[in-house]
């Protein structure tokens, strides 16, 4: 009875360090770890031991025999990966990674961003006794895209954050919630405070597509979106008018893919989710029935991984369908090809909401007054460059898809921070190694790109982490300067020049409310999605953590 993982992972790769028989791949150190969409156990080689289930933190492993209908899909994956990957070596390769020798001392570091990367960051320099590790985020509350961008009918996914929670409860560990750098500190103020600072700011806006009627009402990023029915604090007073029978999605990676499913899903459904109550109001009202997802190019150069498209693929109730197949494109090509080309083998079920996959097209411009009335599109070709890279052009004529709600989809893209230098072509700080300079370094997005997964920041933390701690032994480090902001400490966390920061004990003041909330209505938890609501409950903290 094999193991089989059941989505994509986060990466911690303790399932890899418990197994015992070296059967969960790729491993750290081996190619592809870094960038895989997932690990897979190998059914071969499995003992049924269930080691590896215990040891996950986000249950993404199961059982073959305890998989239901929309998760058999991954047992054939999981084999799949085997066949074309083959590790004859068996010896376990995984080890914990030892701790540094450090010079004596404190080592102090500011990390800012509370997202994935940022908290893996301090993970990873909290392995080292005498590191301490303060994480600043803007926001009243942690965990970035974990929280506001996980699509809320993925709740497996967002189990990520019990690892978070692991992080921040080790010794060492502080936060300072609610504080802007560039705003209520400065870039100089934490590097006289701390002997190094890594930036994990993530990247916060979209790319634009540059056509006309782009800003026209109706048309809006995937981003603010997806930051909308999640509950942002920046998106949740937004409005989208759902009054209309079609939404085009502008994309065809994952974001696009959970947009789709939250403009079609069951809002019964929904209510059980963590999903924004202003947006669950929206969805009941809407008349949404299809929603359409475009990409300039051909099924095998879709941006989705294979986890998401069998998610997609699970969907009851919602009919999916493939338009654009290129000719000549061999169906079982790649696992990706394999699923699509089942999916367009579907007999479509009359009445049922739609998601209409559709490739080799390219949008042109938004027509409409004040408010979008139609996309026009144009088909496009594949054309293969003599590096081998593909690009997809268009072949000339044009069709109006009539629809009221136009959402761009193709990118994120990093703001400058201030104080650093900034590539605008790549959209991220120049580094080597995540290394800007002795005492600052990048992490995560705005160090690599917008690509990757939740547990991809974990690999771009720890080669960070080792050049941080390189600098440190060499003596490049400059010592903080005691007092040079003006700080001080209570219940809530770090009171920072002009606004009260938020540390652990608010933040999870804040957790428990929003829990008991949710308990109460039968779902995870219900989000308060404006500062004042977060810091109304933050200051509900227990009076032993006070006291503390």
């Amino acid at each position: 009875m094999p193991y089989v993982v059941t989505r994509s992972c986060c990466a911690d790769a303790s399932c890899v360090l418990a197994c015992p028989v070296n059967c969960i791949h790729p491993a750290p150190g081996e190619a592809g770890f870094a960038t895989a969409e997932m690990l897979y156990v190998d059914p071969l080689t499995c003992v049924d031991c269930g080691a590896c289930t215990t040891a996950c933190p986000v249950d993404a492993l199961k059982p073959h025999t305890a998989l239901g209908e929309p998760e058999l899909p991954f047992l054939e994956l999981n084999a799949s990966y085997y066949k074309e990957n083959p590790h004859a070596d068996r010896t376990p390769m995984y080890v914990v990674p030892r701790q540094r020798e450090l010079p004596a001392g404190e080592l102090s570091v500011a990390v800012v961003g509370a997202g994935p990367a940022g908290l893996f960051a301090a993970d990873e320099l909290l392995r080292h006794p005498g590191v301490r590790v303060t994480v600043h985020d803007r926001l009243p509350t942690p965990y970035g895209l974990a929280r506001a961008g996980v699509a809320p009918d993925h709740q497996d996914t967002k189990q990520v954050t019990q690892l978070f929670r692991t992080i921040e409860s080790q010794p060492g560990f502080g936060y300072r919630l609610g504080v802007e750098v560039g705003t209520h500190l400065t870039h100089a103020d934490l590097l006289r405070e701390h002997h190094a600072v890594i930036y994990a700011v993530g990247a916060a806006t979209d790319k634009r597509l540059g056509i006309e009627g782009e800003d026209l009402r109706g048309s809006a990023s995937a981003t603010d979106f997806v930051a909308w029915y999640n509950g942002h604090p920046d998106r949740a007073d937004d409005a989208y008018d759902l009054d209309t029978e079609r939404a085009v999605v502008i994309g065809n990676g994952n974001v696009a893919l959970d947009v789709a499913r939250i403009l079609t899903a069951d809002p019964d459904v929904l209510a059980r989710t963590d999903i924004s109550d202003r947006a669950l109001a929206a969805l009941r009202a809407s008349k949404v029935r299809e929603v359409v997802l475009l990409g300039r190019r051909g099924p095998a150069q879709a941006a989705f991984t294979v986890p998401e498209l069998l998610a997609l693929s699970a969907v009851e109730d919602v009919d999916v369908r493939v338009e654009g197949w290129p000719d000549g494109l061999d169906p079982a090509a790649t696992e990706k090809t394999r699923l699509l080309s089942r999916l367009a083998a579907r007999t479509p079920v009359g009445g049922r909401r739609r998601i209409v996959l559709r490739f080799l097209t390219s949008p042109v411009r938004l027509t409409g007054d004040t408010s979008v009335r139609a996309l026009e599109v144009t088909a496009t070709a594949l054309h293969t460059d003599e590096d081998g890279s593909v690009r997809a052009l268009p072949t000339g004529g044009t069709q109006a898809l009539e629809t009221g709600l136009v959402l761009r989809s193709v990118g994120y893209r990093a703001r400058p921070v201030p104080g650093l230098p900034f590539d605008e072509d790549s959209a991220t700080v120049p580094h080597e190694g995540g290394r800007v300079e002795p005492g600052v370094y990048v992490a995560g997005w705005i160090k690599r790109g917008p690509t990757g997964f939740i547990g991809t920041n974990k690999t771009c933390a720890h080669e960070t982490v080792e050049s941080l701690l390189d600098d440190f032994a060499a003596g490049r480090l400059a010592q903080p300067v005691r007092g040079g902001v003006r700080t001080t400490t209570d219940a809530l966390g770090v009171t920072a020049p002009g606004v009260d920061a938020l540390g652990v004990d608010a933040w999870r003041a804040i957790d428990r409310a929003e829990r008991a909330a949710g308990e109460a209505q039968g779902r995870p938890r219900v989000k308060f999605t404006d500062t004042e609501s977060l810091r109304r409950a933050a200051r509900a903290v227990p009076a032993t953590a006070a006291r503390g």
